[in-house]
């Protein structure tokens, strides 16, 4: 009797107390929850507030861009310059940049990414300076060229930064955020150089080189660079600040702690190392997306876009307007997309639109050439054009950059970078140079050409470019090196 009155007690004793347990246990699971959700903004809180302070540098980028377009007319009378003297002006922002894109691999490896942040910004602050106060052409073009060795600095070491302090689910996204404040920066100094002198707008492309250099005083330097010179204290504070206090960084820390060790067993590397076979892979992918890239036509079809449209027989101002307003919805989907759909199935997209794109405005000089469909021919260059640009902008345009910034051990990072930017650069002044040349020769076989160069983009994307999405930075290289 005693037994079963205990057991009686027991069970009674278990229905009160199993209800009390759910109770509690949902109670601490709707509390992990919310502390989850709360960790996870505190830990993507610092990453976002660099990301923003790095793609500053982006948008500087584009102001230097865009500052000659809308300035033309004004400084030419202003300072009494001849077209070949307003041309050199133009032109010499491209060399600068190939220059900065040769050194921006050694420095940002030799003083860090924020240093090559901070220096890059240096640069832009005394080329806008020198443009503002100009009195003739010399001045103009050391400060044009200034600009320029900033903007080849930071079309390396921005993406760069930003590939390495964010986390893997976000970082094709962020990372495309670059090219996104790029196509700002062009789209603002040509809106607001309409209105403004052009002395003014020299000043307005200090703002964000200021923003930038007060908040490297706040945000991080990147941590996986710290482990590469050996600074393991700052490396884990630097990881736990992007992280959260909170979070656990131990296998992340881990895992880059192995990879750094792997490498510092590798020889030393200089420029003409990349050529080993233990690199080529990814020396390949990273100058191979910049040939395509800048050979498909982009600075050509950007730099002349007005021309393009007045010899179609479309009202060019109309057209400048609509391109403008395309670009940069578009590119910022693209951003959306990017950690959504992956990196090959965007560049694959983003090429076939390239080809039509081409084949349709070609189609429309061919038609204007032989005085066939008059009306027709330029709403079909309009609508090739905006169809390029809008392909462009969704993956051709950022991805490569993302891509190059994952793909290198960090080793090489600093070399192949400095060659895959050098090659973009010089592809940008090769394709702008000769557009008109080549437009003078043939325009339907301009365009042809093009579409060809982008039809071949295809298929280097399907047989060599690997897909990076989801995937840590170590993962990626050691993967890629492998095979």
């Amino acid at each position: 009797m005693k037994e079963d009155i205990q057991q009686s007690e027991n069970r009674l004793q278990e229905e009160i107390r199993a209800p009390l347990i759910t109770q509690t246990y949902k109670r601490a699971t709707e509390e992990q929850a919310e502390n989850g959700c709360y960790e996870k903004k505190q830990n993507r809180c610092m990453v976002y507030l660099s990301t923003f302070v790095a793609v500053c540098g982006s948008f500087a980028f584009g102001s230097c861009a865009g500052y000659s377009s809308p300035t033309q007319s004004a400084i030419r009378e202003d300072l009494n310059l001849s077209i070949a003297e307003f041309s050199l002006f133009g032109s010499i922002l491209t060399f600068g940049a190939m220059i900065g894109a040769i050194t921006s691999g050694p420095i940002a490896d030799y003083i860090g990414r924020k240093g090559a942040m901070r220096m890059s910004s240096a640069f832009c602050v005394a080329g806008w300076f020198a443009i503002y106060f100009a009195q003739g052409a010399l001045s103009l073009d050391i400060g044009r060229l200034a600009t320029g060795y900033g903007m080849g600095v930071f079309s390396y070491v921005v993406p760069v930064f930003i590939a390495e302090i964010a986390p893997r689910d976000l970082r094709g996204a962020l990372t495309t955020i670059n090219q996104l404040m790029i196509c700002c920066g062009v789209s603002v100094a040509f809106i607001i150089g309409t209105m403004l002198t052009w002395r003014t707008l020299a000043l307005t492309g200090l703002i964000p080189c200021a923003i930038l250099l007060f908040g490297l005083f706040i945000i991080p330097e990147s941590p996986r660079w710290l482990a590469k010179i050996g600074h393991q204290k700052e490396f884990e504070l630097a990881l736990r600040r992007l992280r959260g206090k909170d979070a656990d960084i131990s296998e992340e820390a881990a895992e880059i702690q192995d990879y750094i060790e792997t490498l510092e067993k590798l020889p030393k590397v200089n420029l003409f190392d990349l050529f080993q076979r233990r690199y080529l892979s990814s020396l390949i992918v990273g100058v191979g997306l910049m040939v395509f890239q800048q050979f498909g036509g982009i600075n050509g079809i950007c730099f002349y876009t007005g021309s393009i449209f007045e010899s179609s027989g479309f009202p060019s101002d109309v057209g400048t307007i609509i391109y403008a307003i395309i670009q940069v919805p578009i590119t910022a989907l693209g951003a959306v997309l990017i950690d959504r759909a992956g990196r090959k199935p965007l560049l694959l997209v983003s090429a076939t639109g390239l080809v039509i794109g081409c084949i349709l405005t070609g189609t429309s000089f061919y038609l204007k050439g032989h005085e066939i469909a008059v009306k027709g021919g330029p709403i079909l260059a309009v609508t090739g054009i905006l169809v390029y640009i809008g392909s462009f902008s969704i993956g051709m345009g950022a991805v490569p950059w993302v891509v190059m910034s994952e793909i290198y051990p960090i080793n090489i990072k600093g070399a192949a970078g400095s060659l895959a930017t050098l090659v973009n650069w010089f592809g940008a002044w090769a394709c702008s140079y000769t557009f008109n040349f080549l437009m003078t020769w043939n325009s339907f076989g301009t365009f042809i050409l093009y579409a060809a160069v982008n039809a071949l983009s295809i298929l280097f994307v399907i047989k060599i470019v690997p897909e990076t999405k989801g995937r840590t930075l170590e993962q990626i290289q050691a993967s890629i090196n492998a095979s």
